[in-house]
């Protein structure tokens, strides 16, 4: 049989770049704190074009891997560091808008998340976890509160609970999945009929979930999550698929 050759793929400049930092972090070699050789020395290193790595450098910051910081000073230059949060928060919400992830995967994801970030905090939650989760409830429960301070307060509160779970990764994904429909959650929220007696109904949950982990009440904790995500996220994803079905959706 005669060999069929495919072509070969053809990598832009930064993407060597990209793959050759990759290289030395999985090596061990770089790791978090350490500073890369300015641009000056790094580009010929590598044989390329300032401009190409540089363009490499936006791509690790934005992913959350390095910081960039301008000037001549001791700070000045790149630094490998570790803040994939922001960085995953940034990607899904991106991905969500455009229509890669429908809401009830991310109310599903949601579910899943929130169900074992609760009931490890019931074990491994420190007070100082649940004084800051409890002051959280606090807040959300004042009178006059509006709609966006409100979602960034229970925003805080899951997000609260999930790193006190003991495990960083769990932590770290549901930041990202809650902060993926941040907005849409607010939008909601500012467009309910009686808002007042919204925020009381919901904060009454936080409240309950804040009780049931302090108190080790773990499987009672993560089911309340799981009644609580599909009430008010579940009518998110009810309006949605009744919009699709308008407008001639499956």
């Amino acid at each position: 049989m005669p060999v069929e050759w495919q072509p070969v793929r053809q990598a832009r400049t930064h993407e060597l770049v990209l793959q050759s930092i990759e290289e030395q972090v999985f090596a061990g070699k770089l790791r978090a704190g350490d500073r890369l050789p300015p641009e000056r020395e790094l580009a010929p290193v590598f044989g390329v074009s300032r401009s190409a790595l540089r363009e490499a450098l936006r791509v690790l910051e934005t992913i959350g891997v390095l910081v960039a910081q301008p000037g001549r000073g001791p700070d000045s230059g790149a630094r490998i560091v570790r803040n994939p949060d922001d960085a995953l928060g940034r990607l899904l919400r991106l991905h969500f808008a455009l229509g890669s992830y429908s809401l009830h995967d991310v109310m599903e994801a949601r579910v899943a998340l929130e169900r074992a970030s609760f009931a490890a905090a019931a074990t491994y939650a420190s007070e100082e976890d649940l004084d800051e989760a409890g002051a959280v409830v606090h807040r959300m429960s004042q009178q006059g509160i509006l709609a966006q301070e409100f979602n960034e307060l229970d925003t805080r509160f899951h997000v609260k609970v999930a790193s006190s779970s003991g495990n960083a990764l769990t932590s770290t994904l549901t930041a990202a999945v809650r902060e993926s429909v941040r907005p849409l959650i607010l939008r909601a929220l500012e467009e309910v009929d009686d808002w007042p007696a919204t925020q009381a109904q919901l904060n009454s949950q936080h409240a309950e979930m804040q009780r049931l982990v302090r108190i080790g009440r773990g499987d009672e904790a993560a089911d309340l999550v799981e009644v609580h995500i599909r009430g008010f996220h579940g009518t998110l994803v009810d309006e949605d698929r009744t919009a699709a079905d308008g407008d001639g959706g499956a």
